[in-house]
Order: C-alpha cells, then sequence, then structure tokens
C-alpha cells in the first residue's frame, strides 16, 4: 500500500510558478498526485518542476497564457488525450489590476482583470469538464478573496472579478451536483505572503502574514479527503 494518498491522480495548478500556485504544487505532488503546471513564466514553471522532481515526485509543465481561448482549448485536448481524465483542478491564477476608487477605474485594465480573473477561469471549466467528469470523483477548488464577498473602498475592479469567479465555480458545482460525484471548493486563503499581497500592501512587514505553504497544506488536505458541493472556507 503506498503511503502517498493522491497517488495515481493527475492535477493542474493554473499560476503555479510562485506564491500559492507553486506551494501547492509541491504539496500535491508530495502528495503522490501527477502535477501539470500552468503559467506564462516558463523559468518559474521549469524551478517547480525541478523541484518536484528532485523529491521524488513528477510533473509536466504547460506555459501559457490563460488569456488566449485557444490555448486553454489546447491543454485539455492534451490533457483528455494523454490522460483521459482530470482528478484536481485548482483555479488560483489571478490578477490584482491597480486599486482605484471606482471613478478612476481604468477600463482598459479593468478588460483585463476580467479576462483573466473570470472569462479565462469560465474557458478552463468549459474545456476541461469533459475530462473532469471522466474522473472518479474530480475536485475543482478556486482561490478567491474576501473582497469578493465583503466590498472595500478601491478594490472594486478586483473585487467585482472575485464575485463573479465565485457565482462561476457555485454555478458549476450545482450543475454537477446530482449527475457526477465531481465537487466544487471556494477557499479564501485570507492574509497570505505572495507577490499579490506585496503590492497591494506595500508598508506591511511580510513576516506578519502566514507563508504561501500554509494554504498549500490546506488544498492538498482538501484534494485529499474530499469535501461537499460548493463549499467555502476561509483560512484566519
Amino acid at each position: 500500500m503506498t503511503d502517498k494518498p493522491l497517488s495515481g491522480q493527475l492535477t493542474l495548478v493554473t499560476g503555479a510558478s510562485r506564491g500559492i500556485g507553486a506551494a501547492t504544487a509541491l504539496a500535491l505532488a508530495e502528495a503522490g498526485a501527477h502535477v501539470v503546471l500552468t503559467a506564462r513564466t516558463t523559468g518559474g514553471l521549469e524551478d517547480i518542476e525541478d523541484r518536484i522532481h528532485q523529491s521524488g515526485g513528477t510533473a509536466t509543465i504547460a506555459p501559457m497564457d490563460l488569456t488566449q481561448p485557444d490555448s486553454v482549448a489546447r491543454l485539455a485536448q492534451a490533457i483528455g488525450e494523454r490522460w483521459q481524465k482530470l482528478d484536481i483542478l485548482v483555479l488560483n491564477a489571478a490578477m490584482l489590476g491597480s486599486l482605484s476608487a471606482i471613478p478612476a477605474i481604468d477600463m482598459k485594465e479593468m478588460t483585463k482583470v476580467l479576462t483573466l480573473n473570470v472569462s479565462a477561469q469560465a474557458a478552463m471549466l468549459v474545456s476541461l469538464d469533459p475530462v473532469l467528469r471522466a474522473a472518479p470523483a474530480a475536485r475543482i477548488i478556486g482561490i478567491t478573496s474576501s473582497v469578493g464577498r465583503q466590498p472595500r473602498a478601491y478594490w472594486g475592479v478586483y473585487g467585482a472579478s472575485k464575485a463573479a469567479f465565485e457565482t462561476l465555480l457555485a454555478s458549476y458545482g450545482e450543475e454537477l451536483r446530482n449527475l457526477t460525484q465531481a465537487r466544487v471548493a471556494i477557499l479564501d486563503p485570507g492574509a497570505t505572503r505572495t507577490k499579490m499581497r506585496e503590492r497591494a500592501y506595500p508598508g506591511e512587514d511580510p513576516a506578519s502574514v502566514k507563508p504561501p505553504e500554509t494554504v498549500a497544506e490546506r488544498i492538498a488536505t482538501l484534494a485529499r479527503d474530499g469535501f461537499e458541493v460548493n463549499h467555502f472556507e476561509r483560512i484566519g
């Protein structure tokens, strides 16, 4: 019997070159899963892939821009042809954008934020739906933010994108509820030591907030143990 609870399972982690995504990829690989790593930064992905291999795990990198629907479709096709199923999907990639008052919104930047944080996530679900349904009990875990549920001054664009992202994921979860064993979870990591957090709070001492590994451990636990449909939780 293997001591790797996710042995034989395939996972896909977006935004896997750094922060929560990188830590999650490492944690899932440690638990025995084969991890497909996606991000725009090839060098960062190669670094995480090397760390996984050095620790005895397995991974495949797929450098790509999630805002390009054709790239997402090609990735889904490749997964279907090589593995036929996808057991765990972690939707972590996101863009913060500028924090500004609503009247000062840069509409071009807002379009970019919504494209990555909402439209690209929808494209992932559309393209990966067949391989998720082909898994015995797929787990889809989306990373959100408290501003998606609790509006905050100057966070309107990012908060709106996360509110839409949550609705999209929860709707998908409801559609899967009675048709498959696939389940959707939405996870708010809370204050975490990431580049995005550093941009949002430039004067904050990074040591005062938890490391990405804490969030990754919880994601790995959810992936291992499963959860009820449309599970939501926040890590303090």
